[in-house]
């Protein structure tokens, strides 16, 4: 017999959370969530404890362990993606780094033709009503009641505010909240952790949501298929425990994520005609900007070795990490209860922009992502890169097989301002680093190091060693049908052409946001969920927030 429901969710990530729990909450509709990993276990140390936060990354039970084909400007290299292979998606093995972005960033979507309803007075509510700020109780600009509770900094070991007066040393600001009034400037982050644990998405939304009986999630489910009739999509087909299922929708929402929609429509006919003909698949619509305007940050470690005893790095030892853990299980509390990416800044590294353009995670200890630690007994480094590059990639099936990965290459550094802002950027870093509030704490630069000093060179570095920071975006964009490369309706989160087919993910964001996109994924959710449910959306906030030459340069900021 086959399944129905009202409502079929293809991803429960940090967007398919969202939408589980928004499009449930009256009890009227049967929902059903229906996510390719795993439960994220609440005894799951790894995915749980904030600091275990590098362990999950290239590991098949956490990750899906996606690679780009060899990138044409880093030296043939295949950067690899890690994605959520569990509950939570992303949210659940990420950084755990809540940032906005900048209200001119939604300025930017807003200004689009067909765009106007998410410009920042659009998508602030959104923010507020998805936010628990517990930093800043009293601040209008900041949501106080919604699911995800976010903690900030604290930012207290002494290399934090070093770091931060440094930044003001070398003529930029401080600023109390970058989520609030300015984001431009050095002060501590917020965080997705509460009272020492990870909160990811499931945890915030989902796993509250599920004791409604009209809720159903299911793991372990691989959607291989939309199925069509014509052009109206009315259900999926998904593998799970071994055996093929098919279930009716009265609507199908994507919420895959960047890599995983545009597979899924290219796999299920719908994309670029001539690409999936080649391919031995029927179009169901030709929509050629499925999989196009593949977007992502790109990000190096700049690391130093320190002569003071005071940053993370001992607690990289194995023997200590038995310690730590019991500390962590008995207390909550302890070195890892934290991220560790407490603080960091955002900075214009020229007079052409309008809007910061490159963001600073700094991190007390000097370490990879995949926690290859530096050799060095105490050490710190900061991560940096271009937050709008212009760099345009491409994600395209290989095959119509749904278990083949993707083709996806990203063109970092494929621009004339992607390689300058990117030698500004080191450059910025090393300025930076080298003021005299860092100078106790400075013992010489590790790595790229002292051989690396000309632009060639720094260019060379980047290509060799930069990372993703995991912020894979805009690959079916929100759009008007006049726009031949758009792929969903801004005003229904419809895909063009299709009935009952809509997306609702980062690949629906027209430019990436110039921070880590959790938020901004979780905000465009929040107000999808509204569309679909054809509610009223949330009345429009026209406030006012740091404009670089509009505001004084002290404003909103916090000296020292």
């Amino acid at each position: 017999m086959k399944e129905t429901y009202d409502i079929v969710i293809i991803g429960g990530g940090s967007a398919g959370s969202v939408l589980g729990d928004r499009l449930s909450a009256d009890g009227t509709r049967s929902v059903l969530v229906l996510e390719a990993g795993r439960k994220d276990f609440s005894w799951d140390l790894l995915i749980q404890m904030p600091a275990a936060l590098p362990f999950p990354a290239g590991k098949s039970l956490y990750d899906w362990k996606y690679e780009s084909d060899p990138e044409p400007y880093m030296n043939g290299r295949h950067i690899k993606h890690a994605r959520g292979k569990v509950l939570g998606g992303s949210s659940s093995i990420n950084g755990m780094i809540f940032q906005r972005g900048n209200p001119m960033d939604y300025e930017r979507w807003g200004a689009d033709p067909g765009m106007e309803t998410w410009n920042f007075a659009h998508c602030l509510p959104y923010f507020k009503r998805l936010e628990n700020a517990l930093a800043s109780p009293e601040d209008e600009l900041r949501g106080h009641d919604g699911p995800l509770k976010l903690e900030r900094g604290p930012a207290k070991n002494p290399l934090f505010p070093a770091f931060f007066n440094a930044g003001v040393e070398a003529g930029y600001s401080r600023t109390p909240d970058v989520n609030g009034f300015r984001q431009e400037g050095f002060g501590p982050f917020d965080k997705h952790v509460y009272k020492g644990r990870r909160l990811s998405a499931s945890r915030a939304y989902l796993h509250p949501a599920m004791k409604r009986k009209n809720l159903t999630v299911k793991t372990r489910a691989f959607v291989a298929s939309i199925d069509f009739e014509g052009t109206r999509a009315k259900g999926v087909t998904y593998e799970r425990n071994g055996r093929t299922h098919q279930v009716k929708a009265g609507e199908v929402i994507l919420s895959g994520g960047a890599i995983n929609t545009p597979q899924l429509l290219q796999l299920s006919g719908v994309g670029d005609a001539k690409h999936l003909r080649s391919l031995g698949i029927k179009p169901v619509v030709d929509l050629p900007g499925v999989g196009q305007n593949l977007q992502d940050h790109l990000e190096a470690y700049i690391q130093y070795s320190c002569p003071e005893p005071v940053s993370e790095q001992p607690n990289l030892n194995k023997a200590r990490m038995p310690w730590i853990g019991l500390q962590w299980l008995l207390s909550r509390k302890g070195p890892a209860a934290t991220n560790h990416f407490e603080g960091g800044g955002f900075v214009r590294s020229n007079e052409d922009v309008d809007y910061p353009n490159l963001m600073f995670h700094f991190l007390p200890v000097a370490v990879r992502y995949d926690g290859k630690k530096a050799d060095t007994d105490h050490g710190f480094q900061v991560h940096v890169g271009p937050m709008y590059s212009d760099s345009r990639g491409t994600l395209k099936i290989r095959s119509k097989n749904p278990k083949e990965y993707p083709s996806m290459v990203y063109n970092y550094l494929s621009t004339e301002q992607d390689r300058r802002e990117w030698i500004e950027a080191v450059r910025i870093s090393r300025d930076i680093m080298s003021q005299p509030a860092m100078a106790r704490y400075n013992s010489g630069e590790i790595s790229p190091g002292d051989a690396v000093q000309t632009d060639d060179e720094i260019l060379d570095w980047v290509a060799n060693d930069a990372e993703t920071a995991l912020h894979p975006s805009c690959t079916a964009k929100m759009g008007p049908a006049s726009d031949p490369m758009a792929v969903v309706d801004p005003l229904t989160m419809k895909v063009h052409g299709l009935d009952n087919l809509r997306v609702a993910d980062a690949s629906a964001m027209p430019y990436v946001t110039n921070g880590n996109i959790h938020a901004p994924v979780l905000m465009l959710a929040e107000k999808a969920a509204d569309l679909i449910l054809g509610c009223k959306p949330l009345k429009p906030i026209n406030t006012d927030f740091y404009r670089h030459g509009v505001h004084p340069a002290d404003a909103g900021t916090i000296k020292g």
